[in-house]
């Protein structure tokens, strides 16, 4: 085993646990997202709504970043033929949903799945499939639950992969990731706070 993957892992789940849609409407604006959303989530939505457009356009950077980099990176001096990369890809995602500095909450995980996939550059079509899917059911066969639209994506996501010639690790990986996103929306009693919230 190379040593590296567990380090773009530590890294990855590091900087996912930072939460920026937290962090830069507390910065900007000196506000709480979870206190003011309907839903309490510390996602780039609500830094748009309450901190505004600069806010929300920055913390949807940083949040794609925080996923992008650490896959990048480590696809560009490691590769993904080693099933560890699938660590390195679910890391910032883990890091977003269990925040070490958060006490292991976290948020929904939406943008930094869609870095974490970007990260994959070259390799395209799982990131494709998440854009495809997220259209498919906001705006053909809209599903007016986030929770529900986001349990479908996810699990359309998932089962895509293994329709396609992708490396295992990275299959692996889109796998672990999209299971992290539905335990967040769907099974943890936070993700079911805060649906029980958005419904009041």
């Amino acid at each position: 085993m190379d040593y590296r993957y567990i380090f773009y892992m530590v890294v990855g789940y590091l900087a996912g646990s930072v939460l920026f849609a937290l962090e830069y409407p507390r910065l900007f604006k000196g506000v709480d997202v979870r206190l003011l959303s309907a839903d309490g989530n510390p996602g780039t939505y609500n830094a748009f709504v309450y901190g505004g457009i600069s806010c929300g356009i920055l913390t949807l950077l940083s949040e794609l970043a925080k996923g992008f980099l650490p896959v990048f990176l480590c696809s560009r001096q490691l590769g993904m033929g080693s099933l560890w990369f699938a660590g390195v890809m679910a890391a910032p995602v883990a890091g977003h949903a269990f925040s070490v500095f958060h006490h292991g909450k976290g948020g929904k995980a939406i943008a930094v799945s869609f870095g974490v996939l970007a990260g994959l550059f070259p390799l395209y079509r799982p990131f494709v499939n998440l854009v495809i899917f997220y259209l498919l059911f906001s705006l053909i066969l809209p599903v007016r639950s986030h929770r529900k639209r986001s349990l479908i994506t996810f699990a359309c996501l998932g089962a895509a992969c293994f329709f396609t010639a992708e490396p295992p690790a990275v299959l692996a990986g889109v796998v672990i990731l999209s299971g992290i996103v539905v335990y967040k929306h769907c099974i943890s009693p936070e993700g079911e706070a805060r649906e029980e919230k958005a419904a009041v």
